[in-house]
């Protein structure tokens, strides 16, 4: 049986099974996923990786920017997996699954706190979901059909497991404190005016800090940065500006530390189908170092990476 696989701490990738990635990401029972999906193949994507660095801040608090491979989704529902060359660049595409043609803002978390993701939350038919690598999804609830974006940036409330942000269309911004188990909190108000941004993303610290920022994108191409705060009830600063021209992308995305220093980066596509990869610096007033071509093309193919 060919494998799928998930980032493992002791330096190689683990392997999980065309079982694990049909049940954890599409999840479902077997009888489902033969109605979702007829048939099901994955292999494992290989990749080493340098010990994490973890920034401590607090008395209990401490961040991990994680370590994860990069994943896209075709309009078929195919996925593709790129592991980490460690200087940021990626290794070549192998298939990891199929079955994800309908599952919407699908995101890797780490609920451990040892800096590689154990699943993935998503969403589908306007319920939220999260698959753990090797398990059977979970239905976390309904109702998320009200929300225009949904992403983990790692963790913004100062505890340990990831957490979850979403937006709902009137431009609130909301958080939800994740559990070690997979599960949610009620969630929290972060703040209105957020559609002014058609891109938001970050997945661990940025700035060196040692807190989990995020990154927007608005209408005009400008890219802004909010510096986590570790606190749940105002996870973030006052917005700090970081540059124009951004709008030359049609995706922008963080999966964390390509790069093995510590530092979160952020992995932009642009109209012809190249990637680019940023890397972050832990400098908040330039937190990006000029970008790098680390996919010629054909990155227009995928209807969401994660």
């Amino acid at each position: 049986m060919a494998n799928s696989s998930g980032l493992n701490r002791t330096g190689v990738l683990s392997r999980i099974t065309v079982a694990a990635i049909t049940a954890a990401l599409v999840g479902t029972t077997t009888a489902a996923v033969a109605a979702e999906t007829p048939e099901a193949s994955a292999k494992a994507v290989s990749t080493t990786q340098a010990a994490p660095r973890a920034t401590t801040f607090g008395a209990t608090d401490a961040s991990i920017t994680p370590t994860n491979a990069l994943y896209g989704v075709n309009s078929a529902g195919d996925i593709y997996g790129y592991g980490l060359t460690g200087d940021g660049g990626l290794t070549a595409a192998e298939k990891t699954g199929y079955g994800f043609q309908y599952k919407k803002f699908v995101t890797q978390t780490d609920l451990n706190v040892d800096g590689e993701s154990d699943g993935v939350w998503f969403v589908e038919n306007n319920r939220l979901y999260y698959g753990p690598w090797s398990q059977d999804r979970r239905d976390l609830g309904g109702g998320w059909g009200i929300y225009n974006r949904v992403f983990s940036p790692s963790n913004a409330g100062g505890a340990g497991a990831d957490d979850l942000l979403a937006r709902d269309s009137s431009g609130v911004l909301w958080l939800y404190l994740g559990y070690n188990n997979g599960g949610i909190a009620p969630r929290v108000k972060v703040g209105g005016g957020w559609n002014a941004y058609n891109q938001i993303t970050g997945k661990g610290d940025l700035t060196g800090d040692g807190r989990a920022d995020i990154v927007a994108r608005d209408g005009s191409g400008v890219l802004w940065l909010y510096k986590g705060t570790g606190n749940y009830k105002a996870p973030y600063s006052a917005r700090t500006r970081i540059g124009g021209g951004w709008n030359l992308y049609n995706s922008v995305l963080s999966i964390g530390d390509m790069n093995f220093d510590g530092t979160a980066d952020l992995v932009a596509r642009d109209s012809a189908g190249a990637l680019w990869l940023y890397k972050g610096t832990g400098n908040a007033s330039a937190p990006y170092q000029p970008r790098v071509r680390i996919g010629t093309n054909g990155w227009n193919g995928f209807r969401l990476m994660f």
